[in-house]
């Protein structure tokens, strides 16, 4: 601050200088502003034109052109909000159908595997049957081919010990039974029918 206070009384001296230089010597040098037409400072013409321009331009439209233009952006950026919007709501639309479609296949999933569960008990189940009945079948059969195997065992069992009755009568008949006896014989097996 003290230096420009001591800024303003130092001009102040050289103007004070001047004036009183300016009053010592009789010719005073004025420089001259050049004038238009000998009447016109050069900022009343500058000015004048500036206000001449600024009306053809309103004489002219100009505003009305730059707010026409500015209202067809803003009505294009209006169209790209709306059709951003749009595409928005498609996006959201198109997300929740994918998020339901993986719902649904979840769903699908889970009732598949459900499904294929249910199958697997159910083929599971049959074929403890079919092996259960299998192995009756064949315990069946090898009671069968038993009990045929010991039939024809007993049954050649019987004929072996019927031949060898058979034989050993036939020796015994032979050596303790005569001729006499054989009728004798014979005829109590007639007489007893």
């Amino acid at each position: 601050m003290a230096e420009s206070n001591a800024a303003i009384e130092q001009g102040l001296a050289h103007e004070g200088a001047e004036v009183t230089g300016a009053a010592t010597h009789a010719t005073v040098e004025h420089h001259a502003e050049p004038m238009l037409l000998g009447f016109a400072p050069p900022v009343a013409i500058v000015s004048a034109s500036m206000l001449v321009l600024i009306a053809i331009l309103v004489w002219k439209g100009v505003p009305r052109l730059l707010a026409g233009g500015l209202d067809a952006r803003i009505a294009e950026i209006k169209a790209q909000l709306a059709e951003a919007k749009t595409l928005r709501a498609e996006a959201e639309a198109l997300r929740k159908e994918y998020a339901d479609k993986i719902a649904g296949a979840e769903k699908d999933a889970v009732a598949m595997l459900e499904h294929a569960r249910h199958e697997a008990g159910a083929i599971v189940a049959k074929a403890e049957a079919d092996a259960a009945e299998s192995v009756a079948r064949r315990e069946k059969m090898a009671k069968d081919k038993i009990g045929a195997a010991e039939l024809a065992a007993v049954t050649d069992l019987r004929n072996q010990a019927a031949a060898a009755a058979a034989a050993a009568a036939r020796t015994l008949i032979a050596a303790n039974h005569s001729a006499d006896a054989d009728r004798v014989l014979v005829d109590r097996a007639i007489a007893g029918i």
